[in-house]
């Protein structure tokens, strides 16, 4: 932890260790892994570059293993590790520690989303100015973000995670919560996301 906070915002990155084999793997399925790694680490560019100028402290959680030297620079983005046996639980854990480092409004995005950009963050952080849940809806029946003033732990347990239900029961879990959805996204997770996708063409190119 820094000495001292900048900014009472918190956006923290979940991400995958870039390696070959291990990320991307149901678009590994139709691309192959190679390509696969390809576009994660195209992802993992768009994903920095979009959430470095935003006006907030910033968190990059890694799922294996801190990386130095790599593209998150530790000058903008402060480096962790996950913990947690599934992604409720990780996510939790990072919620619960940004609060404990008394940040007061914190959001979490994932590393797989072309669709995003740091308008989209900064009008997430504004909205948490009024509301107490901030949802980014995704097209899969997920969602690319999360944000709240104060931890809600039931938002994090009891969902079948990667599957289309979870939007649908963590806005169940908010019958009494003041909560705002943002506009919805498109999340890389297979061929089909990205096959007409003109900033993916680069990666099919006969």
């Amino acid at each position: 932890m820094r000495e001292k906070t900048t900014s009472k915002n918190l956006l923290i990155i979940f991400t995958r260790n870039p390696e070959f084999g291990k990320v991307k793997t149901r678009l590994a399925k139709d691309v192959g892994d190679q390509t696969a790694l390809e576009i994660y680490r195209f992802l993992l560019d768009h994903t920095v570059k979009v959430a470095a100028p935003i006006s907030a402290e910033k968190r990059v959680y890694y799922s294996e293993e801190i990386q130095e030297g790599d593209i998150w620079n530790p000058n903008i983005f402060q480096k962790k590790k996950q913990y947690g046996k599934d992604l409720g639980e990780r996510m939790k854990y990072a919620f619960a520690e940004g609060f404990e480092d008394g940040y007061e409004k914190i959001a979490i995005i994932g590393s797989d989303l072309f669709d995003i950009n740091s308008e989209d963050l900064e009008k997430a952080f504004e909205a948490l100015e009024t509301q107490e849940v901030i949802i980014g809806p995704a097209q899969d029946g997920g969602y690319y973000l999360l944000g709240m003033r104060q931890l809600k732990e039931d938002l994090f347990e009891n969902k079948t995670w990667g599957t289309d239900t979870v939007l649908k029961e963590t806005i169940q879990n908010l019958t009494n919560t003041n909560y705002k959805l943002l506009e919805e996204r498109n999340d890389v997770d297979y061929y089909s996301d990205i096959q007409d996708h003109p900033a993916f063409s680069q990666f099919f190119k006969k």
